[in-house]
């Protein structure tokens, strides 16, 4: 039987378990230049020395203006490489594998003088107004993508994420809602994301896997669901994607009656959908920090890693808790073994 605790493997990819620390934004740049700071070493690095076997350094952007505030990580210089190299070295050091989550807020980049997007739509009425991308422009983001990508790859990530969920660029321009355009990103609706993910595998090493997040679900009136995410996932997929990390919502503001994250595992249905539909690896996320339920989500096989946001921010030894209340054996540091 599998379970949390089994190691995992896609491509070169090697886990020792299946316990993933997703991106979260830390919103903790010291001088607005995108550096990775003492905080970010202390948050990641202590998550690896609880037992976490994946972690995904959170949301890191290809340009300034594509952050959501100017306190953001970015990788559109070189500059920004080292800060993020001794991060993933200290983890590596404790037997962690690490990712980083490459992004463009675009309406949603909440500092940017003037936020782009596909259209010239807001995101509701308390937000800058976007200018819609000039057709050259979403061709020289893909560009930025691309370099961020290599950059990450210079750096000694273990592997990559795109973000294309949560209603950020890529959602915007896969979105009916949000994407109004006359020219070849508005007749194809997922060009913009294909071509980011060609461009970035362009820059990866053959046996390092790419993964993207993705919204399943729109909780807006006339947004997209379960069946048209299968079909555009599909289309990721063929364009190079190895595995999923399965979210939902962030494109508008969310009516009561669609509220997501009101019970635990309420993304899980749509992960185990995705994964059966594209016979692809998926990774959980959503209210998954009891240990019993996300073990189940493993043992079910509804997906193939679980990521664990809130429970891990509340506690940076989680896995270490899990495993102990779970039984499963995995390495405790020797200095606080006493203390299990």
């Amino acid at each position: 039987m599998k379970d949390l605790f089994s190691p995992y493997t896609i491509k070169g990819l090697e886990l020792k378990n299946r316990v993933v620390m997703p991106p979260m934004c830390q919103y903790s740049v010291d001088k607005k230049d995108g550096v990775a700071t003492d905080w970010h070493y202390i948050h990641y690095v202590s998550r690896a020395i609880g037992g976490a076997g994946f972690i995904m350094i959170e949301m890191t952007d290809v340009e300034p203006d594509g952050r959501i505030s100017d306190f953001d990580l970015g990788l559109w210089s070189d500059e920004q490489i080292p800060a993020l190299k001794r991060i993933l070295d200290a983890c590596h050091s404790y037997g962690a594998k690490v990712g980083i989550q490459i992004a463009h807020a675009g309406r949603k980049a909440e500092d940017a003088e003037v936020p782009v997007a596909p259209s010239a739509i807001a995101f509701d009425e308390n937000s800058k107004q976007p200018r819609a991308l000039t057709t050259e422009e979403v061709k020289g983001l893909v560009e930025k993508f691309r370099a961020a990508v290599a950059r990450a790859v210079k750096a000694g990530f273990d592997t990559i994420e795109i973000h294309g969920a949560h209603g950020y660029l890529i959602h915007q321009f896969h979105s009916p809602l949000t994407n109004k355009r006359e020219d070849k990103y508005g007749k194809d609706l997922t060009l913009f994301g294909r071509e980011i993910i060609q461009a970035a595998k362009g820059e990866m090493p053959e046996d390092m896997p790419l993964l993207m997040r993705i919204s399943a679900k729109e909780y807006v009136e006339g947004g997209y669901g379960i069946k048209e995410s299968i079909a555009f996932a599909k289309e990721y997929q063929k364009a190079g994607v190895d595995m999923f990390d399965i979210s939902s919502g962030g494109e508008g503001p969310i009516a009561a009656w669609g509220r997501p994250g009101t019970h635990a595992a309420y993304q899980v249905p749509l992960a185990k959908e995705i994964k059966e539909a594209l016979d692809i690896p998926v990774m959980a996320v959503g209210r998954l920090e009891d240990p019993i339920l996300a073990n189940a989500v493993i043992g079910n096989e509804e997906a193939d890693l679980v990521a664990v946001g809130r429970g891990m921010l509340r506690n940076p030894y989680w896995s270490l808790e899990a495993a102990s209340k779970l039984k499963k054996e995995t390495a405790i540091p020797t200095q606080y073994t006493t203390g299990f």
